[in-house]
């Protein structure tokens, strides 16, 4: 948990969270605040198996998962690869192609770059500016006019040197969250703010969520099994979440898949376990059961 990434505080309230559920459910557990002297910290605490609550850089990008992996130590969710893929947003945008599932247009936009009339042509406007390796939504902009691109991937690129311009849906959005391999029922999120963004996700009253959301069954079964194949193409493990657009003829667009979903009061994993039943404790001991490779995984009582 924790870490040092931009997302380290989220990190740090999602780690809170588990290790309570953890210590709830009888298990002996130690929170590791994540820093260049994590391998020091994992020997001295001679752990059996990593929850991982990382978020952002060194926990979703198959960092920590690679030192684990070094070390023999079995650890949550998705693995080296998978992480790789899925915190790059362009990648996991290209993968998402090859696999015939839509997801908006885009560009691709480096350190650098000079912006010509040719992106605003393709893409029209408005237009979703945001840090390609980079989540909680930090970094990321709604651009309505030509006026602000500049000042939109200059904000992102404090975060990251390839910065991804997406075409902007206006819809709905839904969110889908896949635990063991089984979708749990959808979450749609309603923002005051024009787009999902970091004060909305983490603002009280600044959001308003429909679990399960009101779909038509049809759809509701195309939503999840879209959830579904993403998952398996990106090569995603335990607990995941696709985030997506539904625009106004209710036409799917897949935004990105998250490798390590928020696990505060407010985040959407918890929320979507809630309405299939599954208590917070009870959904954070099954993804620790689900550690890749069978382990001894000890309990105080």
């Amino acid at each position: 948990m924790g870490g040092m990434s931009a997302e380290r505080e989220i990190s740090l309230m999602s780690g809170k969270a588990v290790y309570n559920a953890l210590v709830q459910n009888g298990y002996h557990a130690v929170a590791i605040d994540v820093g260049k002297d994590v391998y020091n910290k994992i020997i001295r605490e001679k752990i059996a198996v990593a929850f991982i609550a990382l978020h952002g850089k060194y926990g979703e990008d198959g960092a920590i998962q690679g030192l684990l992996e070094v070390m023999g130590i079995p650890y949550t969710g998705s693995g080296i690869l998978a992480s790789a893929i899925a915190i790059n947003k362009i990648l996991t945008k290209q993968l998402l192609m090859l696999n015939k599932i839509s997801t908006p247009e885009f560009e691709v936009v480096k350190k650098g770059d000079s912006i010509g009339n040719a992106l605003f042509e393709r893409l029209g406007t408005p237009l979703i500016v945001k840090p390609n390796s980079q989540g909680s939504t930090i970094g990321v902009s709604l651009v309505n006019g030509r006026r602000q691109i500049k000042r939109a991937i200059k904000k992102a690129l404090k975060y990251d040197d390839t910065i991804l311009v997406e075409r902007f849906i206006k819809g709905r959005e839904m969110h889908v969250s896949v635990l063991s391999g089984r979708a749990l029922p959808i979450v749609e999120v309603r923002p005051k703010n024009e787009i999902y963004d970091f004060k909305a996700k983490y603002t009280k009253g600044m959001t308003e969520y429909i679990v399960p959301a009101k779909l038509p069954k049809g759809l509701h079964e195309k939503l999840t099994g879209i959830a579904l194949r993403a998952f398996a193409a990106i090569g995603c493990s335990g607990a995941a979440r696709l985030d997506m657009m539904l625009d106004n003829k209710n036409r799917p667009y897949v935004l990105e898949m998250n490798t390590i979903p928020g696990m505060t009061e407010m985040s959407l994993l918890p929320k979507a376990a809630a309405a299939a039943g599954i208590g917070f404790s009870a959904m954070v001991e099954e993804i620790l059961l689900g550690a890749p490779h069978r382990v001894k995984i000890w309990r105080t009582a």
